[in-house]
Protein backbone atom coordinates (compact mmCIF):
# COMPACT_ATOMS: atom_id res chain seq x y z
CA UNK A 1 0.00 0.00 0.00
CA UNK A 2 2.65 2.44 -1.07
CA UNK A 3 0.03 5.08 -1.89
CA UNK A 4 -1.04 5.39 1.75
CA UNK A 5 1.14 7.97 3.45
CA UNK A 6 0.45 7.13 7.08
CA UNK A 7 0.37 3.97 9.16
CA UNK A 8 -2.67 2.64 10.92
CA UNK A 9 -1.35 3.74 14.29
CA UNK A 10 -1.08 7.37 13.18
CA UNK A 11 -4.84 7.63 12.93
CA UNK A 12 -5.90 6.41 16.35
CA UNK A 13 -9.11 8.08 17.49
CA UNK A 14 -11.04 8.02 20.73
CA UNK A 15 -14.77 7.69 20.22
CA UNK A 16 -17.43 8.25 22.85
CA UNK A 17 -19.78 5.40 23.65
CA UNK A 18 -22.43 7.26 21.69
CA UNK A 19 -20.25 7.30 18.58
CA UNK A 20 -19.37 3.63 19.09
CA UNK A 21 -23.10 2.92 19.01
CA UNK A 22 -23.51 4.48 15.56
CA UNK A 23 -24.51 1.81 13.09
CA UNK A 24 -24.11 2.34 9.36
CA UNK A 25 -26.79 1.39 6.87
CA UNK A 26 -25.24 -2.07 6.54
CA UNK A 27 -24.98 -2.68 10.28
CA UNK A 28 -21.20 -2.99 9.99
CA UNK A 29 -19.45 -4.08 13.17
CA UNK A 30 -16.31 -5.98 14.05
CA UNK A 31 -14.99 -7.69 17.17
CA UNK A 32 -11.49 -6.58 16.21
CA UNK A 33 -10.67 -3.15 17.72
CA UNK A 34 -8.55 -1.95 14.80
CA UNK A 35 -11.23 -2.87 12.24
CA UNK A 36 -13.99 -1.35 14.37
CA UNK A 37 -11.95 1.85 14.65
CA UNK A 38 -11.96 2.20 10.88
CA UNK A 39 -15.67 1.35 10.67
CA UNK A 40 -16.29 4.10 13.21
CA UNK A 41 -14.33 6.53 11.04
CA UNK A 42 -16.34 5.45 8.03
CA UNK A 43 -19.64 5.94 9.86
CA UNK A 44 -18.71 9.58 10.45
CA UNK A 45 -17.34 10.30 6.98
CA UNK A 46 -19.97 8.65 4.79
CA UNK A 47 -23.11 10.45 3.61
CA UNK A 48 -26.34 9.48 5.33
CA UNK A 49 -27.38 7.43 2.31
CA UNK A 50 -25.42 6.16 -0.63
CA UNK A 51 -25.47 8.33 -3.73
CA UNK A 52 -24.95 6.19 -6.79
CA UNK A 53 -22.32 7.14 -9.36
CA UNK A 54 -18.74 6.41 -10.36
CA UNK A 55 -17.27 9.86 -9.78
CA UNK A 56 -16.02 9.35 -6.23
CA UNK A 57 -14.82 5.77 -6.68
CA UNK A 58 -12.87 6.90 -9.76
CA UNK A 59 -11.04 9.52 -7.70
CA UNK A 60 -10.36 7.02 -4.91
CA UNK A 61 -8.91 4.53 -7.40
CA UNK A 62 -6.62 7.18 -8.87
CA UNK A 63 -5.33 8.15 -5.42
CA UNK A 64 -4.66 4.50 -4.61
CA UNK A 65 -2.64 3.99 -7.79
CA UNK A 66 -5.47 2.57 -9.94
CA UNK A 67 -5.58 -0.92 -8.39
CA UNK A 68 -8.69 -1.71 -10.46
CA UNK A 69 -6.38 -1.95 -13.49
CA UNK A 70 -4.21 -4.60 -11.79
CA UNK A 71 -6.76 -7.30 -10.97
CA UNK A 72 -6.85 -10.98 -11.91
CA UNK A 73 -9.53 -11.87 -14.50
CA UNK A 74 -12.82 -10.47 -13.17
CA UNK A 75 -16.25 -12.15 -13.23
CA UNK A 76 -18.80 -9.43 -12.50
CA UNK A 77 -22.36 -10.39 -11.48
CA UNK A 78 -25.50 -8.23 -11.15
CA UNK A 79 -29.13 -9.14 -10.46
CA UNK A 80 -32.05 -8.66 -8.08
CA UNK A 81 -32.02 -12.22 -6.76
CA UNK A 82 -29.45 -14.95 -7.19
CA UNK A 83 -26.34 -12.91 -7.86
CA UNK A 84 -24.71 -14.01 -4.60
CA UNK A 85 -25.48 -17.67 -5.29
CA UNK A 86 -24.15 -17.27 -8.84
CA UNK A 87 -20.91 -15.93 -7.35
CA UNK A 88 -20.82 -18.92 -5.00
CA UNK A 89 -21.07 -21.33 -7.95
CA UNK A 90 -18.39 -19.40 -9.84
CA UNK A 91 -16.08 -19.68 -6.86
CA UNK A 92 -16.85 -23.38 -6.36
CA UNK A 93 -16.09 -24.23 -10.00
CA UNK A 94 -12.88 -22.20 -10.08
CA UNK A 95 -11.63 -23.74 -6.84
CA UNK A 96 -12.67 -27.23 -7.92
CA UNK A 97 -10.32 -26.73 -10.87
CA UNK A 98 -7.51 -26.14 -8.36
CA UNK A 99 -7.36 -22.38 -8.99
CA UNK A 100 -7.47 -19.48 -6.52
CA UNK A 101 -10.28 -16.92 -6.49
CA UNK A 102 -10.86 -13.59 -4.77
CA UNK A 103 -14.51 -12.81 -3.92
CA UNK A 104 -16.19 -9.51 -3.06
CA UNK A 105 -19.81 -9.81 -1.88
CA UNK A 106 -22.31 -7.93 0.26
CA UNK A 107 -23.79 -7.61 2.72
CA UNK A 108 -21.99 -9.60 5.38
CA UNK A 109 -24.04 -11.71 7.77
CA UNK A 110 -22.02 -11.90 10.99
CA UNK A 111 -18.50 -10.58 10.41
CA UNK A 112 -17.49 -7.73 8.15
CA UNK A 113 -14.62 -9.89 6.84
CA UNK A 114 -17.14 -12.02 4.92
CA UNK A 115 -17.24 -9.33 2.26
CA UNK A 116 -13.65 -9.87 1.15
CA UNK A 117 -12.24 -13.32 0.42
CA UNK A 118 -8.59 -13.49 -0.65
CA UNK A 119 -7.47 -16.60 -2.56
CA UNK A 120 -10.05 -18.71 -0.78
CA UNK A 121 -9.83 -17.33 2.77
CA UNK A 122 -11.64 -14.52 4.56
CA UNK A 123 -9.46 -11.44 4.87
CA UNK A 124 -7.46 -11.18 8.11
CA UNK A 125 -8.44 -8.45 10.58
CA UNK A 126 -5.10 -6.62 10.68
CA UNK A 127 -4.86 -6.40 6.90
CA UNK A 128 -8.51 -5.32 6.65
CA UNK A 129 -7.93 -2.55 9.19
CA UNK A 130 -4.89 -1.33 7.25
CA UNK A 131 -6.81 -1.33 3.97
CA UNK A 132 -9.75 0.62 5.38
CA UNK A 133 -7.39 3.12 7.02
CA UNK A 134 -5.54 3.53 3.73
CA UNK A 135 -8.74 4.17 1.76
CA UNK A 136 -10.12 6.62 4.31
CA UNK A 137 -6.83 8.49 4.64
CA UNK A 138 -6.69 8.98 0.88
CA UNK A 139 -10.36 9.88 0.36
CA UNK A 140 -11.67 11.65 3.46
CA UNK A 141 -12.04 14.96 1.62
CA UNK A 142 -14.35 13.47 -1.04
CA UNK A 143 -16.66 11.79 1.51
CA UNK A 144 -17.04 8.32 -0.03
CA UNK A 145 -20.07 6.23 0.78
CA UNK A 146 -19.79 3.13 2.94
CA UNK A 147 -19.99 0.84 -0.10
CA UNK A 148 -17.52 2.88 -2.14
CA UNK A 149 -14.92 2.77 0.61
CA UNK A 150 -15.31 -0.96 1.22
CA UNK A 151 -15.24 -1.66 -2.53
CA UNK A 152 -12.01 0.33 -2.79
CA UNK A 153 -10.52 -1.66 0.09
CA UNK A 154 -11.47 -4.93 -1.58
CA UNK A 155 -10.04 -3.90 -4.94
CA UNK A 156 -6.81 -2.77 -3.29
CA UNK A 157 -6.51 -6.13 -1.53
CA UNK A 158 -7.24 -8.02 -4.75
CA UNK A 159 -4.54 -6.08 -6.59
CA UNK A 160 -1.95 -6.91 -3.92
CA UNK A 161 -2.73 -10.62 -3.54
CA UNK A 162 -2.09 -13.27 -6.19
CA UNK A 163 -5.06 -15.23 -7.55
CA UNK A 164 -6.29 -16.76 -10.79
CA UNK A 165 -9.67 -15.02 -10.83
CA UNK A 166 -11.67 -12.31 -9.11
CA UNK A 167 -15.43 -12.59 -8.52
CA UNK A 168 -17.28 -9.35 -7.81
CA UNK A 169 -20.94 -9.06 -6.82
CA UNK A 170 -22.70 -5.81 -7.65
CA UNK A 171 -23.98 -4.02 -4.56
CA UNK A 172 -26.96 -2.14 -6.00
CA UNK A 173 -28.05 -1.85 -9.62
CA UNK A 174 -25.06 -2.09 -11.90
CA UNK A 175 -24.58 0.94 -14.12
CA UNK A 176 -23.72 3.30 -11.25
CA UNK A 177 -22.55 0.76 -8.68
CA UNK A 178 -19.03 1.23 -7.30
CA UNK A 179 -18.00 -2.23 -8.48
CA UNK A 180 -18.58 -1.05 -12.04
CA UNK A 181 -15.22 0.72 -11.89
CA UNK A 182 -13.88 -2.61 -13.23
CA UNK A 183 -13.00 -1.97 -16.87
CA UNK A 184 -11.95 -5.25 -18.51
CA UNK A 185 -13.90 -8.20 -17.03
CA UNK A 186 -13.45 -11.71 -18.37
CA UNK A 187 -17.24 -12.09 -18.31
CA UNK A 188 -20.28 -10.37 -16.85
CA UNK A 189 -23.58 -11.92 -15.80
CA UNK A 190 -27.11 -10.84 -14.86
CA UNK A 191 -29.13 -13.11 -12.57
CA UNK A 192 -32.89 -13.08 -11.88
CA UNK A 193 -34.52 -9.65 -12.04
CA UNK A 194 -37.39 -8.07 -10.10
CA UNK A 195 -38.46 -4.83 -8.45
CA UNK A 196 -36.27 -3.81 -5.52
CA UNK A 197 -34.46 -0.68 -4.30
CA UNK A 198 -37.04 1.45 -6.11
CA UNK A 199 -35.83 4.71 -4.57
CA UNK A 200 -32.45 4.25 -6.25
CA UNK A 201 -33.08 2.25 -9.40
CA UNK A 202 -36.41 3.76 -10.48
CA UNK A 203 -35.66 7.41 -9.80
CA UNK A 204 -36.62 9.60 -12.78
CA UNK A 205 -33.80 10.11 -15.28
CA UNK A 206 -33.97 11.31 -18.86
CA UNK A 207 -33.32 8.69 -21.51
CA UNK A 208 -34.12 5.66 -19.32
CA UNK A 209 -36.92 3.10 -19.89
CA UNK A 210 -40.30 3.98 -18.39
CA UNK A 211 -41.50 0.47 -17.55
CA UNK A 212 -40.12 -0.45 -14.07
CA UNK A 213 -38.87 -3.95 -14.91
CA UNK A 214 -37.35 -2.77 -18.17
CA UNK A 215 -35.62 0.04 -16.30
CA UNK A 216 -34.24 -2.48 -13.78
CA UNK A 217 -32.91 -4.62 -16.64
CA UNK A 218 -31.33 -1.57 -18.26
CA UNK A 219 -29.62 -0.56 -15.02
CA UNK A 220 -28.19 -4.07 -14.54
CA UNK A 221 -26.99 -4.09 -18.17
CA UNK A 222 -24.73 -1.21 -17.20
CA UNK A 223 -22.03 -3.72 -16.19
CA UNK A 224 -21.56 -4.62 -19.88
CA UNK A 225 -18.06 -3.86 -21.17
CA UNK A 226 -16.62 -3.66 -24.67
CA UNK A 227 -15.35 -7.01 -25.89
CA UNK A 228 -16.57 -8.95 -22.85
CA UNK A 229 -19.35 -11.56 -22.97
CA UNK A 230 -22.54 -10.58 -21.09
CA UNK A 231 -24.57 -13.63 -20.02
CA UNK A 232 -28.08 -13.34 -18.64
CA UNK A 233 -31.12 -15.29 -17.55
CA UNK A 234 -34.30 -15.28 -19.66
CA UNK A 235 -36.58 -12.22 -19.29
CA UNK A 236 -39.57 -10.75 -21.10
CA UNK A 237 -39.09 -9.25 -24.56
CA UNK A 238 -38.82 -5.62 -23.45
CA UNK A 239 -36.27 -6.40 -20.74
CA UNK A 240 -34.19 -8.51 -23.12
CA UNK A 241 -34.31 -5.77 -25.74
CA UNK A 242 -33.15 -3.16 -23.21
CA UNK A 243 -30.15 -5.29 -22.24
CA UNK A 244 -29.37 -6.10 -25.88
CA UNK A 245 -29.47 -2.44 -26.88
CA UNK A 246 -27.19 -1.47 -23.99
CA UNK A 247 -24.74 -4.23 -24.88
CA UNK A 248 -24.72 -3.20 -28.54
CA UNK A 249 -23.92 0.43 -27.72
CA UNK A 250 -21.23 -0.69 -25.28
CA UNK A 251 -19.67 -3.19 -27.64
CA UNK A 252 -20.33 -6.20 -25.39
CA UNK A 253 -21.31 -9.61 -26.70
CA UNK A 254 -24.81 -10.32 -25.34
CA UNK A 255 -25.53 -14.02 -24.81
CA UNK A 256 -28.98 -14.49 -23.23
CA UNK A 257 -30.38 -17.72 -21.91
CA UNK A 258 -32.63 -19.45 -24.43
CA UNK A 259 -30.49 -18.34 -27.35
CA UNK A 260 -26.73 -18.72 -26.85
CA UNK A 261 -27.19 -21.19 -23.99
CA UNK A 262 -29.89 -22.88 -21.97
CA UNK A 263 -30.43 -25.28 -19.08
CA UNK A 264 -33.23 -27.37 -17.61
CA UNK A 265 -33.90 -29.83 -14.81
CA UNK A 266 -34.79 -33.27 -16.16
CA UNK A 267 -35.02 -36.56 -14.25
CA UNK A 268 -33.17 -35.20 -11.24
CA UNK A 269 -30.23 -33.72 -13.16
CA UNK A 270 -29.21 -30.35 -14.57
CA UNK A 271 -28.96 -30.45 -18.35
CA UNK A 272 -26.95 -27.57 -19.83
CA UNK A 273 -26.17 -26.84 -23.48
CA UNK A 274 -24.39 -24.23 -25.57
CA UNK A 275 -22.48 -24.17 -28.88
CA UNK A 276 -19.61 -26.07 -27.24
CA UNK A 277 -21.85 -29.00 -26.41
CA UNK A 278 -23.94 -30.42 -23.59
CA UNK A 279 -23.31 -31.12 -19.92
CA UNK A 280 -25.33 -33.36 -17.63
CA UNK A 281 -24.61 -32.50 -14.01
CA UNK A 282 -26.02 -33.30 -10.56
CA UNK A 283 -28.44 -30.77 -9.16
CA UNK A 284 -26.95 -28.20 -6.77
CA UNK A 285 -26.74 -29.18 -3.12
CA UNK A 286 -28.03 -25.71 -2.22
CA UNK A 287 -31.76 -26.04 -1.45
CA UNK A 288 -34.30 -24.55 -3.83
CA UNK A 289 -35.04 -25.26 -7.49
CA UNK A 290 -33.96 -21.71 -8.36
CA UNK A 291 -30.37 -22.62 -7.47
CA UNK A 292 -30.17 -24.66 -10.67
CA UNK A 293 -30.75 -21.40 -12.56
CA UNK A 294 -27.97 -19.66 -10.65
CA UNK A 295 -25.60 -22.56 -11.24
CA UNK A 296 -26.44 -22.54 -14.94
CA UNK A 297 -25.61 -18.83 -15.23
CA UNK A 298 -22.25 -19.44 -13.56
CA UNK A 299 -21.59 -22.31 -16.02
CA UNK A 300 -22.47 -20.06 -18.95
CA UNK A 301 -20.18 -17.28 -17.74
CA UNK A 302 -17.24 -19.64 -17.37
CA UNK A 303 -17.85 -21.44 -20.67
CA UNK A 304 -18.09 -18.22 -22.71
CA UNK A 305 -14.70 -16.76 -21.74
CA UNK A 306 -11.20 -17.95 -22.60
CA UNK A 307 -9.03 -16.48 -19.84
CA UNK A 308 -9.24 -19.49 -17.50
CA UNK A 309 -10.21 -23.06 -18.34
CA UNK A 310 -12.67 -25.04 -16.23
CA UNK A 311 -13.19 -28.78 -16.79
CA UNK A 312 -16.44 -30.73 -16.72
CA UNK A 313 -15.19 -32.47 -13.58
CA UNK A 314 -14.84 -29.11 -11.84
CA UNK A 315 -18.36 -28.08 -12.90
CA UNK A 316 -19.66 -31.37 -11.52
CA UNK A 317 -17.88 -30.85 -8.20
CA UNK A 318 -19.12 -27.26 -7.97
CA UNK A 319 -22.73 -28.43 -7.78
CA UNK A 320 -22.00 -29.92 -4.37
CA UNK A 321 -19.32 -27.52 -3.19
CA UNK A 322 -21.14 -24.20 -3.52
CA UNK A 323 -22.29 -22.64 -0.26
CA UNK A 324 -24.34 -19.49 0.27
CA UNK A 325 -25.46 -19.01 3.88
CA UNK A 326 -28.85 -17.65 4.99
CA UNK A 327 -30.51 -18.56 1.71
CA UNK A 328 -32.80 -21.49 2.50
CA UNK A 329 -30.25 -22.74 4.98
CA UNK A 330 -31.09 -25.40 7.54
CA UNK A 331 -29.92 -24.44 11.00
CA UNK A 332 -27.50 -26.85 12.64
CA UNK A 333 -27.71 -27.81 16.33
CA UNK A 334 -26.85 -24.78 18.44
CA UNK A 335 -28.20 -22.46 21.15
CA UNK A 336 -31.12 -21.25 19.01
CA UNK A 337 -31.91 -24.40 17.07
CA UNK A 338 -31.90 -26.49 20.26
CA UNK A 339 -34.84 -24.52 21.65
CA UNK A 340 -36.97 -26.67 19.35
CA UNK A 341 -37.28 -30.44 19.42
CA UNK A 342 -34.60 -32.37 17.47
CA UNK A 343 -37.13 -33.57 14.88
CA UNK A 344 -38.15 -30.02 13.89
CA UNK A 345 -36.91 -28.61 10.58
CA UNK A 346 -35.60 -25.09 11.10
CA UNK A 347 -34.94 -23.04 7.97
CA UNK A 348 -33.31 -19.62 7.64
CA UNK A 349 -33.79 -17.34 4.64
CA UNK A 350 -32.79 -13.72 4.12
CA UNK A 351 -35.13 -12.92 1.23
CA UNK A 352 -37.26 -9.78 1.31
CA UNK A 353 -38.93 -9.25 -2.09
CA UNK A 354 -41.52 -10.90 -4.33
CA UNK A 355 -38.95 -13.10 -6.08
CA UNK A 356 -37.74 -14.38 -2.70
CA UNK A 357 -41.32 -15.07 -1.59
CA UNK A 358 -42.00 -17.03 -4.77
CA UNK A 359 -38.80 -19.05 -4.31
CA UNK A 360 -39.86 -19.93 -0.76
CA UNK A 361 -43.32 -20.94 -1.99
CA UNK A 362 -41.76 -23.20 -4.62
CA UNK A 363 -39.49 -24.82 -2.06
CA UNK A 364 -42.32 -25.51 0.41
CA UNK A 365 -45.00 -26.34 -2.19
CA UNK A 366 -45.22 -30.02 -1.15
CA UNK A 367 -45.44 -29.26 2.58
CA UNK A 368 -48.89 -29.70 4.19
CA UNK A 369 -51.11 -26.64 4.49
CA UNK A 370 -50.82 -24.71 7.76
CA UNK A 371 -47.64 -26.58 8.70
CA UNK A 372 -45.00 -23.83 8.69
CA UNK A 373 -44.47 -21.54 11.67
CA UNK A 374 -42.85 -18.32 10.48
CA UNK A 375 -40.64 -16.04 12.58
CA UNK A 376 -40.06 -12.91 10.57
CA UNK A 377 -38.37 -9.52 10.85
CA UNK A 378 -38.53 -7.14 7.90
CA UNK A 379 -37.09 -3.69 7.42
CA UNK A 380 -39.58 -0.86 7.27
CA UNK A 381 -38.77 -0.15 3.61
CA UNK A 382 -39.73 -3.69 2.52
CA UNK A 383 -43.19 -5.14 1.88
CA UNK A 384 -44.16 -7.98 4.28
CA UNK A 385 -46.75 -9.23 1.79
CA UNK A 386 -43.92 -10.17 -0.59
CA UNK A 387 -42.99 -13.04 1.72
CA UNK A 388 -46.30 -13.81 3.46
CA UNK A 389 -48.72 -13.93 0.51
CA UNK A 390 -46.91 -16.59 -1.57
CA UNK A 391 -46.74 -18.81 1.54
CA UNK A 392 -50.21 -18.02 2.91
CA UNK A 393 -51.74 -21.50 2.58
CA UNK A 394 -48.73 -23.13 4.27
CA UNK A 395 -48.59 -20.85 7.31
CA UNK A 396 -49.54 -22.17 10.74
CA UNK A 397 -48.49 -19.03 12.65
CA UNK A 398 -46.56 -15.79 12.23
CA UNK A 399 -44.39 -14.27 14.93
CA UNK A 400 -42.96 -10.84 14.13
CA UNK A 401 -39.64 -9.80 15.68
CA UNK A 402 -37.63 -6.57 15.48
CA UNK A 403 -34.39 -6.23 13.50
CA UNK A 404 -31.70 -4.89 15.82
CA UNK A 405 -30.51 -1.33 15.07
CA UNK A 406 -32.90 -0.96 12.11
CA UNK A 407 -36.41 0.33 11.61
CA UNK A 408 -38.62 -2.69 11.09
CA UNK A 409 -42.29 -3.55 10.57
CA UNK A 410 -44.48 -4.35 13.54
CA UNK A 411 -47.12 -7.08 13.55
CA UNK A 412 -49.77 -4.48 12.65
CA UNK A 413 -48.05 -3.92 9.30
CA UNK A 414 -48.39 -7.51 8.13
CA UNK A 415 -51.14 -8.56 5.71
CA UNK A 416 -54.25 -10.11 7.18
CA UNK A 417 -54.38 -13.89 6.87
CA UNK A 418 -56.43 -16.60 8.56
CA UNK A 419 -53.70 -17.34 11.10
CA UNK A 420 -52.95 -15.26 14.18
CA UNK A 421 -50.03 -12.83 13.96
CA UNK A 422 -48.14 -12.27 17.22
CA UNK A 423 -44.99 -10.46 18.31
CA UNK A 424 -41.87 -11.35 20.26
CA UNK A 425 -38.98 -9.18 21.47
CA UNK A 426 -36.36 -11.34 19.74
CA UNK A 427 -35.83 -14.63 17.92
CA UNK A 428 -35.05 -16.54 21.11
CA UNK A 429 -38.39 -15.55 22.63
CA UNK A 430 -40.17 -16.28 19.36
CA UNK A 431 -38.70 -19.78 19.18
CA UNK A 432 -39.81 -20.48 22.74
CA UNK A 433 -43.34 -19.35 21.83
CA UNK A 434 -43.37 -21.51 18.70
CA UNK A 435 -41.90 -24.52 20.53
CA UNK A 436 -45.13 -24.83 22.49
CA UNK A 437 -46.86 -25.88 19.23
CA UNK A 438 -44.40 -28.76 18.71
CA UNK A 439 -43.76 -27.57 15.15
CA UNK A 440 -42.48 -29.82 12.38
CA UNK A 441 -41.26 -26.86 10.32
CA UNK A 442 -40.07 -23.40 11.36
CA UNK A 443 -38.96 -20.71 8.89
CA UNK A 444 -37.00 -17.71 10.16
CA UNK A 445 -37.29 -15.17 7.34
CA UNK A 446 -37.00 -11.55 6.28
CA UNK A 447 -34.01 -9.28 6.62
CA UNK A 448 -30.46 -10.50 6.02
CA UNK A 449 -29.51 -8.49 9.10
CA UNK A 450 -31.87 -10.70 11.11
CA UNK A 451 -30.45 -13.80 9.41
CA UNK A 452 -26.93 -12.74 10.34
CA UNK A 453 -27.88 -12.28 13.99
CA UNK A 454 -29.47 -15.74 13.99
CA UNK A 455 -26.35 -17.39 12.57
CA UNK A 456 -24.19 -15.59 15.12
CA UNK A 457 -26.42 -16.53 18.05
CA UNK A 458 -26.54 -20.16 16.86
CA UNK A 459 -22.76 -20.35 16.52
CA UNK A 460 -22.84 -20.85 12.74
CA UNK A 461 -20.31 -18.30 11.52
CA UNK A 462 -20.03 -18.17 7.71
CA UNK A 463 -16.52 -19.16 6.62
Amino acid sequence: MQHCSASLATHSHTFSKRMRALIMADGARSDHPAVQEQLDRLSLLSPGRDVLGLERISVVMERLGNPHLKLPPVFHVAGTNGKGSTCAFLRAAIEAEGLKAHVYSSPHLVRFNERIRLSGSLIEDEYLAQLLACVLDESADINPSFFEATTAAAILAFSETAADACIMEVGLGGRLDATNIVQHPAATGIAALGIDHEAFLLSPEAGTPVDPLTRIAWEKAGIAKRGAPLLSQKYNADMTAAISDYAEVTGAQYLPRGEAWDAAIYEGELHYRDEQGKLTLPLPALPGAHQADNAALALAMLRHQDVIQISEAAFRAAMGWAKWPARLQKLSPGPLRDILSPDSETWLDGGHNVNAGEALAAHFKDYPDQSIHIIIGMLANKDPAAIIKPLESKIASITVVPVDDHEAHSAADFPSINQEISSAPDVTAALKMVAAHRPQTVLIAGSLYLAGSVLGANGQLPD
